[in-house]
């Protein structure tokens, strides 16, 4: 639990650090340079193309697609009654979800007008709540499924929203930083509740066949009995 509580204050930590660099002006090279660069490429003959698997990646990771995602996600648990898991996943987005709303209005910075807004937006721009919120979201099923493939799926996805949010305009890049670094921070004060695997349990259910009560004592493990035969022995 502190482990968990100390990651997230390092993360809220590192966020705060980004805001007084970027209202500092500190970061307007990267920011700028790094915005420029997508408007320039969204006036090539592939940035029309480009731009449309963005804004669908910037929907699919709004905040009505993640509560569809979400939804989706929770049923195949509900379905095989891992109820623990289900609890968890969406009490994660949803207290990581309030976390960002609240971060927002604390710094409330105001939205970059660099480039032409390629989407509709009407809240702050700092932390970015897109690459926050799929952070949480992606990160959380990763972590249930507990697979390097899991994790490897959920980094290019979360990546791929991240740098739509630029792409389109609406959020310069230390905006998107700042964003996944909130979502890791919230997922390692989260992982301290992540409910047991399959391969826990049957750990424990091993640990249980090796020692269990018959007829009022208790057997035990072939090993130990042959370690007090060889010391009656001698």
């Amino acid at each position: 639990m502190l482990k968990g509580a100390g990651a997230l204050a390092l993360a809220l930590f590192c966020v705060l650090l980004i805001a007084l660099a970027q209202r500092a002006g500190w970061l307007d090279g990267v920011n700028v340079g790094l915005m420029t660069a997508a408007g320039q490429a969204r006036e090539t003959a592939t940035g029309g193309p480009v731009t449309m698997v963005m804004r669908l990646a910037s929907a699919v990771g709004g905040t009505a697609g993640r509560m569809a995602l979400l939804a989706v996600a929770l049923l195949p648990l509900l379905w095989f009654g891992r109820w623990r898991a289900a609890q968890w996943l969406a009490l994660t987005i949803a207290g990581g979800t309030l976390l960002n709303l609240g971060l927002k209005q604390i710094f409330a910075a105001p939205r970059p007008d660099l480039l032409p807004h390629l989407d509709i937006v009407h809240t702050y721009s700092f932390p970015s709540g897109h690459a926050a919120g799929n952070m949480m979201f992606f990160g959380a099923i990763a972590m249930l499924a507990g697979s390097r493939a899991g994790y490897g799926v959920a980094a290019a996805i979360i990546a791929m929203i991240g740098v739509s949010r630029v792409w389109l305009g609406v959020h310069w890049p230390s905006d998107v930083t700042a964003g996944w670094i909130e979502g890791l921070g919230w997922l390692a004060l989260c992982r301290v509740w992540l409910p047991a695997r399959g391969g826990e349990q049957q750990g424990a259910g091993h640990a249980a066949v090796r020692r269990h009560p018959v007829a009022g004592d208790e057997a035990m493990h072939p090993e130990t009995v042959e370690g007090c035969r060889r010391g009656d022995q001698q």
